[in-house]
Formats: C-alpha cells, sequence, structure tokens
C-alpha cells in the first residue's frame, strides 16, 4: 500500500526525515511526498528541488495544502510552539500525524493532542529516533533476559559543547526541553519501569554560549524500585561522551556498561565468597530485530507498520507523555528546589 505524505516545516530537520526515506527502498516503495508546507514558501521550494519532489502542493497555509494534496499522512517538523496547531489541523483533514519531539510545549497541550487524536481515530507519534539504535536495542534485550538479574538502577553522563547558533541557545531548559528527552526516553524504554517522582538541579555555568539551562542533574525515581539517574551538560568541552549518553546499568548479580558508542563491557557475580565477589564477562546480545536500528528509518517505518495493523505504534503519544512527563518535572523540581511526583 502507498501511503500520501505532507511534510510541514522544511527546515534543516526535515533533510533528515526524507533522507531516511529516500535511502530506505521499503520506505520509498510506500511514500510519496504529494506536499510541503513553511512559513518560508522559497525554503519548501528549496527542499522540494534538493529531493527532485517535483509536481507537489507547496504553500505556507497548512490548511490550505492538506485540502489540496489529501494525504494520508502528515510529518509534523515545526518548532514546538507550533506543533499543537499543526498537529490539530493535519488530525481535523484525517491524517496520521507523525511529529518531531518534543511532543508538546506543556502536559496540558500533550493530553489535548492525545484527546484529539482519539476523537479523529488516528495516530499521532513522536520521533524518539535514538530508541531505534543498536546500543539501545541490545541493553533492552539484555535487561528483558534478566542476564543482571532484577533491574536495580540506571545511571548516565551526557556532557558535549555543541555550537548551534540560532534558536536553542535562546531556549529556557535548553538541555532539559531539546536534548534530556532523548535519554529521558531511553531510559524509559530500556528498564520498561514508569517515572514516578524527581528531583532535579538545573544550571547555567560559567562560560555558557546558552542563554539558560545549560546542564542539569536529575535523580529520577521509576516503579518497581528503580532509580535513573542523569548529569547532563550541553557546554561541557574537552572530553565528550556521545549524543547517547554513556550509561551504566545495575542489577542484583551485575552491571553493564555502554560508551554510548560500539564499546559494551559486560560482568555478573559467580563466586560466593570473598570481600568482593568474584565476577564473570557476559556477551551482550544482539538486538532482536534488525529492522529497529536504523534512526528516523526505523520510527517511519514502525509507524506505517501501525497504521497498516491497528496497533499502537511504540511512539505513540500515548506512550511518549510520559518521557515529556520526565522532562516537565525535571523541569518543575529544578524551578522549586524540590522533589516532584510524576503525573502523566
Amino acid at each position: 500500500m502507498t501511503y500520501k505524505v505532507v511534510l510541514c516545516g522544511c527546515g534543516a530537520m526535515a533533510k533528515g526525515w526524507l533522507k531516511a526515506v529516500a535511502d530506505t527502498p521499503a520506505l520509498k516503495d510506500c511514500l510519496t511526498v504529494v506536499g510541503l508546507v513553511d512559513l518560508d514558501r522559497t525554503v519548501a521550494e528549496t527542499l522540494s528541488h534538493e529531493f527532485d519532489l517535483g509536481g507537489v502542493a507547496i504553500g505556507t497555509d497548512i490548511d490550505a495544502v492538506l485540502s489540496e494534496a489529501k494525504p494520508d499522512i502528515l510529518f509534523d517538523i515545526v518548532v514546538p510552539e507550533a506543533r499543537r496547531t499543526v498537529v490539530a489541523t493535519g488530525l481535523a483533514h484525517g491524517c496520521h500525524v507523525l511529529s518531531e519531539k518534543p511532543m508538546a510545549v506543556s502536559l496540558a497541550e500533550a493530553r489535548e493532542l492525545l484527546g484529539l487524536a482519539e476523537i479523529a481515530g488516528k495516530f499521532h507519534a513522536v520521533v524518539q529516533n535514538r530508541r531505534y539504535i543498536a546500543g539501545i536495542r541490545r541493553i533492552r534485550r539484555m535487561i528483558e533476559d534478566g542476564a543482571l538479574g532484577r533491574l536495580t538502577g540506571l545511571h548516565c553522563d551526557f556532557f558535549l559543547g555543541p555550537h548551534f547558533g540560532g534558536f536553542r541557545e535562546q531556549m529556557d531548559h535548553v538541555l532539559l526541553l531539546d536534548m534530556a528527552i532523548h535519554t529521558f526516553d531511553a531510559a524509559r524504554f530500556i528498564s520498561g519501569k514508569d517515572p514516578l517522582a524527581v528531583y532535579c538541579q538545573e544550571h547555567n555555568p560559567p562560560g555558557s554560549w546558552y542563554r539558560h539551562g545549560a546542564a542539569a542533574n536529575a535523580i529520577f525515581e521509576l516503579s518497581d524500585d528503580v532509580v535513573f539517574t542523569y548529569r547532563g551538560s550541553w557546554c561541557a568541552e574537552g572530553s565528550p561522551t556521545s549524543w547517547e549518553s554513556a550509561w551504566r546499568i545495575t542489577g542484583t548479580i551485575g552491571t553493564l556498561l555502554w560508551d554510548g558508542f560500539d564499546r559494551f563491557e559486560a560482568n555478573i557475580v559467580t563466586g560466593t565468597d570473598g570481600f568482593f565477589r568474584e565476577v564473570t564477562p557476559i556477551g551482550v546480545p544482539i538486538p532482536a530485530n534488525e529492522a529497529d536500528i536504523h534512526g528516523h528509518a526505523s520510527v517511519i517505518g514502525r509507524f506505517l507498520a501501525a497504521i497498516r495493523t491497528g496497533d499502537r505504534p511504540e511512539t505513540d503519544g500515548s506512550d511518549n507523555i510520559k518521557s515529556l512527563a520526565m522532562v516537565f518535572g525535571a523541569i518543575d523540581s529544578a524551578r522549586h528546589g524540590k522533589r516532584v511526583t510524576i503525573a502523566a
């Protein structure tokens, strides 16, 4: 089956979406871009030329383009402040909607979008593309297999110094709101647990080129007595971690380390005496499904599969709102200097 797609928001991030489709035969064969929308028409026209999308509807008014193109799916790649209007318009036109993160600019808005999707009988999902990489999938499988015993903790470090320029350097809570949701969502997915509460300290270190909130430290309480700790900075020069963070996963009988790149180390206790029990290295399993390790392409593929089967996609808004709640819980905790209960 072929699906017609309109893409709204034709800036730099849109290229990643279209490249994922163009480079993945299974997606290219079943998706046809029929419209582009951007506040700057020339930006949409440039994108059309770059990806050889001649003949598509192009405009600055999403309602008009959707009416003309009559797509099955809307790709929403706009700035977060415009998300509510774009998603609501897409759903009103009978489209399934796949959005960039974050799902919304507030939990109230996210809940509203959940309601609109339910009324429309359509899916609204979020591109949490960093779930769909080999490292995350391998850790998830190892925890599901019980190789480390009962899960007790997830601990990660995220330290990078990107100089984006543009809107990010002027954002409030830039690290928590724009980047940390990837790590928070990964922690939820890896652990299979729900967030219950958080204590977070946020600051803007000396020398930061961001206006606000370039660094944060957070302790999350997850269900089943699992703890998730996060240390992060977007103005840490000199020794960068991976974009996926560096992870330590602890269980009742062992520990897994992942550097966020290709290095894994896992050890379980095999000794029965001594001050420190003897440990033995174990392997980290490969992902259960090779189709789930290709970032954007995997997210889009799973979204299309959900439309075909009627099953909710893995990153459906009904699930992703829990990751968004972690972000806003952390922001609320940092603002008030106290532990905050998380309620999606």
